[in-house]
């Protein structure tokens, strides 16, 4: 293995050290912290992300926590277990990773009580061991999105989020975007029906570019259990995202998710 290799293989754990510390640290401020704090845990029957799913239509656990200051700052680290990485992993090339890490931190504000903003940088790792020369899937994005309060039950929502490293493993991908644009209706007795529609662009990699769309229904409950269900699909290229398994993970796909906010 050569120097530069070895380099960067220390540079990812590293990162992924640092990013384990943080997550340790926020988990440690909620411990101590006050009204600031929120967090969930759940349980979601595929783990599908901007379209795709990420664990091979398999179920998946994740949780997460955050802590938001009075001011409008907040910083926060959520996980999930993963299978995409590992999926791709053959004898000559073997690869050992099956969790995702988020950290992420940003500001929220308002332009007026109907119009609320949020900028924000999030960084998404992915530890494990990895054959030389893999292309890192670490990603950072920074990201701003808007809402608007449309009514007291109809909220319209758009977000931008611009890759500043290459996007999840794809070669010279910086500067890679998502584009998500939603819309929730609030409805009697705990129901709430979610639209998303969503465009996710690859630089240097256009065959992977793809849309997506989500429509969902969630019941929430006084106790702080949530139960949604939701249908997503994409016009992604079959061929280009089918896993060694002979598996299409952007197709459309149903998911249920159980969560408990605390």
């Amino acid at each position: 293995m050569s120097s530069d290799i070895r380099s960067m293989g220390e540079r990812r754990k590293g990162v992924q050290r640092t990013l384990a510390a943080l997550f340790c640290g926020c988990m440690a401020v909620a411990t101590s912290a006050h009204a600031g704090t929120t967090g969930s845990v759940a349980l979601t029957s595929d783990y599908v992300f901007r379209g795709v799913s990420q664990t091979d239509g398999k179920p998946a656990l994740q949780g997460g926590i955050e802590f938001a200051s009075e001011g409008g700052f907040y910083a926060g680290a959520w996980g999930s277990n993963v299978s995409w990485l590992s999926d791709l992993s053959t004898t000559a090339a073997p690869i050992s990773s099956s969790l995702e890490l988020d950290v992420y931190g940003g500001y929220r504000g308002k332009f007026s009580d109907a119009v609320s903003y949020d900028v924000g940088l999030l960084y998404y790792a992915y530890p494990g061991d990895f054959p030389g020369g893999f292309n890192s899937a670490d990603t950072a994005e920074v990201y701003a999105g808007l809402t608007v309060a449309a009514s007291d039950k109809l909220s319209l929502g758009a977000k931008y989020s611009h890759a500043v490293t290459d996007l999840f493993g794809y070669v010279d991908s910086s500067g890679s975007g998502y584009l998500d644009l939603n819309a929730t209706l609030a409805l009697d007795g705990g129901w709430s029906l979610a639209a998303h529609a969503g465009k996710q662009w690859i630089d240097g990699n256009g065959a992977f570019e793809y849309s997506d769309w989500k429509l969902g229904v969630t019941k929430a409950f006084d106790n702080g259990f949530s139960v949604g269900a939701a249908w997503t699909d994409t016009d992604a290229d079959d061929a280009l995202y089918t896993n060694p398994f002979g598996h299409r993970i952007a197709d459309g796909t149903f998911a249920l998710t159980v969560t408990k906010a605390f």
